[in-house]
């Protein structure tokens, strides 16, 4: 996979930032659609891509998955309990399980799982994936008529990708559990009321923008900071301001895949 180096020898610093910050967002669309085909293609899952990709599932998400949850429980009962006791003073109780489902499960697990796996898992990977380039393990791979795309690149990006709707959906679980039970206790008595307000929240178009807002939280960790890595040895400033700029990049992702949710729910 090579994507194409771009110079502006003619032009001045301020001239050449704005081509250089499109020529990045290229290199992360071409790189995001090469390891989308890839992961559509069966002849990519040979036996060493296979074996690397169970590894990079299991490390990726097993050690962080457990305590990644407890944190979202602990967090569960504090606002459940903030928001039904100040919903109780105001005589607001009928709204206050509605908040905490839209608050927690529609916007804020999915969100915090996404930068979760992106600062334990993604970034650090594409950290990895710079460094074998630049210890030329990557020629050595291609040397020996393997592709390092396919063998060490696909299968971190689908282990990131796995790891945040892992940990969203796990947490979500949980959450809804928790706040059920912080709200009614340990009675089947609520189960009714409760199930309709999740179906409330939960209509269609929802849980359709909630399914899209994970996947898409999962393909912008996995893909941006991997396509940094990658290239950070080929722009003109530092690797320091490469993986910066690959961090911006991310995280305003994240804001705008965001704010398009937010204006799909509520709008």
């Amino acid at each position: 996979m090579g994507v194409p180096i771009f110079s502006f020898p003619r032009l001045g610093p301020a001239g050449a930032a704005p081509l250089r910050w499109l020529t990045g967002w290229w290199r992360i669309l071409f790189f995001g659609a090469c390891i989308l085909v890839l992961a559509a293609s069966p002849s990519s899952y040979g036996r060493d891509t296979r074996s690397a990709l169970l590894r990079h599932l299991y490390q990726d998400t097993a050690p962080i998955l457990w305590w990644f949850t407890a944190l979202c429980a602990l967090l569960t009962l504090v606002i459940t309990r903030i928001v039904v006791v100040t919903a109780y003073s105001y005589g607001l109780s009928r709204y206050a399980l509605e908040m905490v489902i839209r608050v927690l499960v529609l916007e804020l697990i999915p969100l915090t799982a996404a930068l979760f796996v992106a600062l334990r898992c993604t970034i650090p990977n594409g950290a990895a994936l710079a460094q074998m380039r630049r210890d030329g393990r990557f020629a050595a791979l291609r040397g020996r008529g393997v592709d390092p795309v396919v063998t060490a690149v696909l299968p971190r990006a689908l282990a990131g990708v796995y790891a945040t709707i892992t940990l969203a959906a796990v947490s979500c679980v949980v959450a809804l559990v928790l706040a059920y039970l912080a709200v009614y206790g340990w009675t089947s008595a609520g189960v009714a009321g409760y199930t309709h307000v999740f179906g409330h929240v939960f209509n269609p178009s929802v849980a359709l923008i909630f399914l899209l807002k994970t996947i898409f939280f999962s393909l912008a960790v996995s893909i941006i900071p991997m396509a940094s890595g990658l290239h950070d040895i080929e722009s003109h400033g530092s690797r320091e301001s490469a993986a910066l700029q690959g961090l911006v990049r991310m995280f305003a992702v994240l804001l705008v895949l965001e704010a398009l949710s937010l204006a799909g729910n509520y709008a």
